[in-house]
């Protein structure tokens, strides 16, 4: 991803597209040397958690995961799908940076992780959409991630 991050900025027409894309590398840069060895969901979010049916026979999990796409690193990386699934939600707030940052921290306290590996990995996963995206020929980013990195970025300012 850092290496095909300078062409995807190359691509994107509005600065602040650039300038997130360049953030979101810096960010990958500060963990990439220790990317993980857990076995990861990969799409955990709101709609793949299902909770039991009434009368469900006994002895199931109360909650249950489903459609994992299985990848191997850091649990740090998981929370991108968590934070974009169901944005309207976010978006009805009227404080879209804030409502972010909300479930960024429900979602790092829950899980027991460091919110700053968390927020660069968080950072990483939308910087792979960034690539995805422009590689398909898109010059600007798609609006939920970007909100969501901007949020990350202005976190402490």
């Amino acid at each position: 991803m850092l290496r095909e991050a300078p062409a995807a900025v190359r691509r994107l027409r509005r600065p602040e597209d650039r300038r997130t894309v360049t953030e979101c590398a810096a960010a990958l840069r500060e963990v990439a040397a220790e990317p993980g060895d857990r076995l990861l969901h990969w799409d955990l979010h709101y709609e793949n958690v299902l909770a039991p049916r009434p009368g469900a026979r006994p002895g199931r999990e109360p909650w249950l995961a489903i459609d994992p796409k299985p990848l191997v690193g850091d649990p740090c990386f998981e929370l991108l799908p968590g934070l974009r699934n169901r944005f309207a939600e976010v978006a009805a707030t009227g404080d879209v940076r804030r409502a972010v940052l909300r479930r960024f921290d429900v979602l790092t306290e829950a899980a027991g992780l460091d919110r700053e590996r968390a927020r660069c990995w968080t950072l990483a996963r939308v910087l792979q959409e960034a690539l995805w995206s422009t590689r398909s020929g898109r010059t600007s980013l798609d609006p939920v991630p970007a909100a969501i990195a901007t949020a990350l970025l202005t976190r402490n300012g």
